[in-house]
């Protein structure tokens, strides 16, 4: 049986999608954390910078003539206690410098009272620049008094690597905590499909009820599909089934009138051809009626093994209820049959299959037998188990054949001259395998054939 071909995966497809999603948005966390830092120190420099500003300009006076400055202490303390950075600063009335760092830039787009701010590069460092300005009266009448506060950033900018540093953390600390809710949520999604595949998987192959357990919506499409092939391949095997055995049935009730007609006309033909074509004739219905009843079983054991029964089964009981129902055939054949085992040995399965696959193998052994030999079936006892052998004095079977004689209507090369149907091990077989057990074929030193059929205990 060919095995589908598999096209990927669908939890892997999820998988992927998830992480997929999970590392987009760990980056986003990441851009999003550096881009709200950066902001947040910004912003924060530029207050404390603008508070330095205006804490100067607070301080001038104008006296005699001239503006006076007294800087503050704590106008430039504040920058100090935020990071190790360089201040500078510079203060102009109008257009005239007063004080301070004479090439210091100023902030563009100053109006009014409202601090400006920019960033420039001063004495080889980047710096932050916030401007404040404020009308003074002087002795020429009204001007602009306007103080630039500058701050390097490097202070900033190892705060930023900082967070930098820490947000790639998180960011991979996401992604990692992300792989693993992608792991179980894969992983949830798809037991479901798990379920439903070990359900129909643990069924035997005559098991074909349809799907009863509940699944998701996604899935209700595909176990109605299931179950509706299930049904139709229930519906043709039963078709199958009774066709078979009413085809049996028919057949072997015009075969026996047949075979009776033909042994009539043989006992009352002088012509040795005659006679000859009617011995051939009968063997041919014989086998074509031992056929037909092997069909018919086969039929039966297939219906059972779907609804197997759990009965107690006393395997002493069914060996020697078997030997003593073909006894008679025994001793008209000459054939010396007993039973041999003294544990009452119990299994758990079907008495009427069981009692089937027996009576198959007591028959071909009573078949293959000559007259004068001996069979015997003999119940032991295994750690493991039971077992039921069956050894005769016969031919024994073919070399080379024994692997192929259980299939469907198989037979042994000395099996020419012998009605059959090439079922009864087929039957053996299947019987045995649907309790759990095993059969062995094999050949005893000394001659024959010995069968043996191995079952767990109960």
């Amino acid at each position: 049986m060919s095995k589908p071909t598999a096209h990927g995966s669908i939890r892997r497809r999820l998988l992927l999608s998830l992480l997929a999603s999970a590392a987009v948005l760990a980056l986003v966390v990441y851009f999003v954390v550096q881009s709200v830092a950066r902001q947040v120190a910004q912003e924060s420099q530029d207050n404390v910078l603008a508070a330095s500003a205006l804490s100067i300009l607070d301080s001038a006076r104008f006296f005699d003539g001239e503006i006076s400055v007294d800087l503050p202490y704590s106008a430039l303390s504040m920058l100090d206690s935020i990071s190790d950075e360089r201040v500078f600063y510079a203060i102009r009335l109008e257009n005239e410098f007063l004080t301070g760092y004479v090439e210091l830039p100023e902030a563009n787009g100053l109006s009014g009272s409202v601090p400006a701010f920019r960033s420039a590069v001063f004495l080889g460092e980047e710096v932050r620049v916030a401007s404040v300005r404020r009308r003074v009266s002087t002795d020429i009448g009204q001007s602009f008094l306007q103080v630039s506060v500058a701050q390097t950033l490097s202070g900033q900018k190892q705060e930023l690597a900082s967070i930098s540093r820490r947000s790639m953390a998180i960011g991979a600390g996401f992604f990692l905590v992300s792989v693993l809710l992608a792991a179980l949520i894969a992983q949830s999604t798809i037991r479901p499909l798990d379920r439903l595949t070990a359900s129909v998987s643990r069924r035997g192959p005559k098991d074909l009820r349809p799907v009863a357990a509940p699944v998701p919506s996604e899935m209700v499409p595909l176990v109605a599909s299931l179950n509706s092939f299930m049904r139709r391949l229930q519906l043709s095997l039963m078709r199958s089934e009774d066709f078979i055995a009413e085809a049996a049935h028919r057949v072997r009730t015009p075969l026996a009138i047949v075979r009776t007609k033909a042994e009539i006309v043989q006992r009352n033909a002088d012509n040795p051809e005659t006679h000859a074509a009617l011995r051939e004739m009968i063997h041919a219905i014989d086998d074509s009626s031992r056929t037909a009843g092997q069909l018919l079983d086969h039929a039966m054991v297939t219906f059972r093994l779907d609804h197997l029964s759990q009965d107690k089964i006393s395997l002493r009981r069914l060996t020697r209820d078997a030997v003593d129902h073909l006894h008679p055939i025994s001793e008209l054949k000459d054939i010396e049959m007993e039973a041999v085992g003294t544990d009452d040995l119990i299994i758990q399965g079907d008495q009427i299959l069981m009692q089937n696959a027996l009576h198959n193998l007591l028959d071909n052994a009573l078949k293959y037998t000559p007259s004068g030999a001996r069979i015997v079936v003999t119940l032991l006892r295994h750690d493991d188990g039971a077992e039921i052998r069956i050894t005769d004095t016969g031919p024994g079977f073919p070399d080379g054949e024994m692997d192929h004689l259980t299939d469907r209507f198989a037979r042994g090369a000395n099996a020419e001259n012998v009605v059959g149907s090439g079922l009864g091990l087929t039957i053996v077989k299947e019987v045995v395998e649907a309790h759990g057990g095993q059969m062995h074929i094999t050949n005893n030193a000394g001659g024959g054939a010995c069968v043996s059929l191995h079952f767990p205990s109960s």
